[in-house]
């Protein structure tokens, strides 16, 4: 084991040997590299004489492509000349030549610089003379070009832009901030701005000039137009050159807030006391800004105020059940927009937090003690209590405890208030290190809440808007608005309803009701019918009964009052059924069922009954009876009453008149024969048949068209049954006793009369056989 140890050691000291000399190697390749690097870009220096200078470099000219825009100048405390240039747009390769040279009273001082490679190049020169200083670009090529520097030592004196810059743009206006270099911030007085729009050749007529070294203002801008701008310092005995600084570009200002388009609020699973709240927000599209900046603290007042920087347009956050305040901007590198705010307001959830877990001892006005149960003496150290009247500021304390769970507040800066209702709540914070919070995000959680009172009274107000419904004879349900937490003052243990009979002589003796402080509806039984009760209800705390509602008169219906309110209503139903039934059924019923016309009242029957009835009454008044006999039937031939072709047209009117009653002892029973025997007499054995046929063919062979379709084919067909079966009863019941006389017709034909012996009867009863 010793000789392995000693060979490990052995091994060991050989390979740091070997580390040490690769480390030395690995250095001195290093610094050949630098020398060899710097052997090459030293800038060599020499004394030079003017004529032989000007002899050496006369093929170098000023030319614009060329290097150009030389400039030097001293700082303050140096001892050296600063010189500064640009080099040629074309030369691929630049290698620079300086010369300056001063005349002295007695001499001449002449020093060349050779192989600068750079831009800018620290001289050494006599500070009281005038120094003229040339560079010369690729000396050697035929392509060389110089710049040339005339200054006098007054004028040598330099302090450079300020070498830092803040703008901030609000309201038209253009906050500049600025800082200069060390050794010129004490010799610079005030400082000069100048500004032109973003792409505008012009800048503008006026600088603006500072008031101090570091701060100025440019008003009277177009917030939506982006700007640029330069600053210099303003020219003075120590500092006699004040170069413009490189041109800023200012954006657009940030004129519109963001806008808040979703609030969320969920509880987090399986944590009581947090909540997880999602706020998500857009802006307008032509605001170029580059973030958003988030401000989220307490209402309460409790540090931190924490700020939030996001690129997104929403914020999700884990939050207690304390109130907070949030406010989004959005920004660039020179606006900030105005801010939305969004209040997430305390959450008060009695249900969840439970009034056993937390309570309240109030010692006096600026005293009070809490507890709370044992399960958080072994995971938390560190509490917050937060308490508040309603709608004023909240107040807290923070404090640290262990092994306890109860913490007296004592004095409180803010004195409690008598008959207030105060909101306490308490909060847990698993952080150890500190109880108060390094950052607001999931950094604390509500334990419980509850509300206490310093001093409780009675209220000072009753319930209002006493209503009633469902009124009966012996019960009425009452409602009514809860009192006003204001005028409480002391926590609510119910309402008593105040309640009796009244009557013209006064009220009789007062009943009490209590019901809970939840409540708002109450069903009062037990009442006499027709009575009016008077009614007043009043809250109460531990102190006593507050002030009563104002009274209220209500009145219970009267026995058999259903009834006849029953009664009233069935009879205004009939009545209305009466009155507005008849028009609604009439127009139901020609809706649904489409009345078929009465021929009795065709205008068609109406306009041919008035001419003929009168004609064909005359023509019967005409006629002459030899005498009064039942058993005869004459044929009278009568040529000039009438054409032969009107007695057709003559028949249905005579059927009309039958059917209205004008002459009730008319039988329309007419006829009309187209064949008769040689002797004109008919057999009484064959007239019905006759009758029947001729009917028949009669039908087929009117020459008229009836003036109605419906009318005068209904009223044949109801009347030549008829007419048919009387003549075949007559005939049947007394053969033997009828004498009919038939006369062969004549053209001049017109009708055939029955004539009866009946003298009661003035009318003739015909049956006319067409």
């Amino acid at each position: 084991m010793a000789g392995r140890k000693a060979q490990l050691d052995f091994s060991d000291s050989k390979c740091s040997s070997c580390a040490s000399h690769s480390y030395y190697i690995i250095l001195g390749l290093i610094l050949v590299y630098y020398a060899t690097l710097s052997m090459h870009s030293q800038v060599t220096s020499e004394s030079c004489k003017p004529n032989e200078t000007s002899s050496k470099y006369q093929h170098c000219g000023l030319h614009p492509d060329g290097v150009r825009d030389l400039d030097c100048f001293t700082k303050n405390t140096w001892s050296k000349l600063r010189c500064m240039w640009k080099p040629g747009k074309h030369a691929s390769k630049n290698t620079h030549t300086l010369v300056i040279q001063q005349k002295k009273p007695k001499n001449y001082y002449c020093k060349i610089y050779k192989n600068i490679t750079k831009f800018s190049e620290d001289i050494r020169f006599f500070k009281s003379h005038s120094v003229t200083i040339q560079i010369f670009e690729n000396s050697e090529s035929k392509n060389c070009t110089q710049a040339v520097f005339q200054g006098s030592p007054e004028s040598l004196q330099r302090c450079d832009p300020p070498n830092y810059v803040k703008f901030t743009r609000h309201s038209g206006k253009l906050d500049i901030n600025v800082s200069w270099d060390q050794n010129d911030v004490k010799h610079i007085m005030s400082y000069s701005a100048r500004y032109k729009a973003l792409g505008s050749l012009q800048w503008n007529e006026s600088p603006v000039i500072s008031q101090n070294k570091t701060k100025s203002r440019v008003e009277n801008l177009n917030s939506s137009v982006a700007y640029v701008l330069q600053i210099h310092c303003i020219a003075n005995t120590k500092c006699t050159q004040c170069p413009w600084s490189e041109p800023y570009t200012v954006l657009s200002e940030l004129t519109s807030q963001p806008v808040i388009v979703n609030f969320e609020e969920t509880d987090v699973p399986n944590e009581n006391g947090t909540r997880l709240v999602s706020i998500t927000w857009k802006v307008s599209a032509r605001d170029l800004h580059d973030g958003y900046n988030v401000t989220i603290g307490k209402e309460s007042g409790e540090a931190p105020i924490e700020q939030i920087n996001t690129t997104q347009p929403s914020i999700t956050l884990i939050l207690s059940y304390s109130a907070y305040r949030v406010s989004i901007r959005s920004f660039n590198n020179v606006s900030i927009s105005p801010a939305v705010s969004q209040i997430i307001p305390l959450r008060e959830d009695m249900d969840s937090m439970g009034d056993d877990k937390l309570n309240v001892t109030v010692h006096n006005n600026i005293s009070f003690k809490i507890y709370w149960t044992d399960s958080l003496r072994k995971k938390y150290v560190c509490y917050c209590a937060e308490w508040r009247e309603e709608k004023t500021k909240t107040a807290y304390k923070s404090f640290y405890l262990k092994g306890k769970n109860y913490y007296t507040f004592s004095p409180l800066k803010e004195p409690l208030k008598p008959y207030k209702r105060y909101t306490l709540s308490l909060h847990v914070r698993p952080n150890k290190d500190t109880c108060n919070m390094k950052h607001l995000n999931n950094s604390e959680r509500t334990f419980a809440s509850t509300t206490f009172y310093f001093m409780e009274s009675t209220p000072v107000s009753g319930p209002a808007n006493i209503s009633i419904y469902n009124l009966t004879q012996n019960s009425m349900v009452l409602q009514w608005s809860s009192i006003p937490e204001e005028d409480t003052r002391g926590f609510l243990l119910g309402y008593t309803i105040h309640y009796s009979e009244y009557h013209l002589w006064g009220t009789e003796s007062e009943k009490n009701i209590t019901v809970d402080p939840n409540l708002n509806k109450y069903e009062l039984n037990d009442l006499t019918s027709g009575t009016t009760y008077q009614v007043e209800i009043s809250g109460f705390t531990s102190k006593g009964t507050g002030k009563r509602s104002a009274p209220n008169y209500f009145k219970t219906t009267q026995e058999g009052s259903f009834r006849y309110t029953s009664i009233i209503v069935v009879a205004a139903v009939v009545a209305t059924v009466l009155i507005f039934g008849p028009p609604i059924i009439k127009r139901a019923k020609v809706v649904l069922w489409p009345s078929i016309p009465n021929p009795g009242k065709s205008n068609t029957m109406q306009k041919i009954d008035r001419p003929c009835e009168l004609e064909l009454l005359e023509a019967i008044n005409t006629l002459k009876a030899e005498e009064w006999e039942t058993k005869s039937l004459q044929i009278i031939e009568k040529e000039a009453v009438a054409p032969a072709t009107i007695l057709p047209a003559m028949l249905p009117l005579l059927c009309g008149l039958d059917k209205r009653g004008d002459s009730p002892g008319i039988t329309c029973n007419w006829i009309q024969t187209e064949t008769d025997d040689a002797t004109g007499e008919i057999s009484p054995n064959n007239t019905t048949d006759t009758l029947l046929e001729t009917q028949q063919t009669d039908l087929q062979s009117f020459p008229f068209p009836f003036p109605s379709g419906y009318t005068t084919m209904e009223m044949f067909q109801q009347v030549m049954p008829q007419s048919i079966t009387a003549i075949t009863q007559d005939m049947e019941s007394d053969p033997e006793d009828t004498d009919l006389t038939v006369f062969n017709p004549k053209p001049g034909l017109e009708y055939v009369r029955q004539f009866s012996t009946s003298p009661a009867s003035d009318s003739d009863h015909l049956s006319t056989i067409l």
